[in-house]
């Protein structure tokens, strides 16, 4: 009987453990810019999507790493992220910006978010917004970021991939993550 309760009490204590791990992002994590801190407000970040992609986003007609050719990501978006081997599952020739927002469901600030394409604007103009403009957001990469009004803080013309890998940390499957550039990729040797 006391046998039975210590094992209970141990699978509580690591169940509590393990459920307190999970529930949010570290508060003493330092602020800083993307280059310094790339993952700082990704917690939120959707590890597997769907292909659909935006109306009018148009496939790359020569992209370096075409669709099902493998490439290694050289980014931190998310943990696990970095140095993952990825099949390519779309190439797309398009803008990509860095924002910044606070999530509409009251989460803290999310600085330099990477990335997000001028397809997934609201009412896009044709031409390419500029760092400090502020747009409308049409896209759920995060949670309470679909709708949110943000500030773009850099503009680049350049292939965005969507990609599938593995989490290097946890082995799970990511599926159809939206976006990586490609210069954040790099052949497989």
């Amino acid at each position: 009987m006391i046998r039975r309760k210590i094992i209970f009490s141990l699978v509580s204590l690591v169940a509590m453990f393990t459920l307190a791990a999970c529930t949010g992002k570290d508060d003493a994590a330092p602020k800083g810019d993307s280059s310094s801190n790339m993952m700082e407000g990704h917690e939120g970040m959707n590890h597997a999507g769907t292909s659909d992609v935006p109306e009018g986003l148009k496939e790359a007609l020569d992209p370096t790493y075409p669709v099902g050719s493998k490439a290694i990501i050289h980014a931190d978006h998310m943990p696990g992220m970095n140095e993952a081997e990825a099949t390519i599952s779309g190439a797309f020739d398009t803008t990509v910006y860095t924002i910044t927002y606070t999530p509409l469901n009251g989460g803290e600030k999310v600085e330099n978010h990477k990335w997000i394409i001028h397809e997934e604007i609201e009412n896009a103009t044709n031409d390419s917004y500029q760092a400090g403009d502020e747009v409308i957001i049409n896209a759920e990469h995060m949670e309470g970021m679909d709708d949110v009004t943000a500030t773009i803080e850099s503009a680049e013309d350049t292939t965005v991939y969507m990609v599938d890998y593995q989490d290097t940390e946890t082995g799970e499957d990511v599926t159809y993550h939206k976006w990586v550039t490609e210069s954040e990729l790099s052949a497989v040797e």
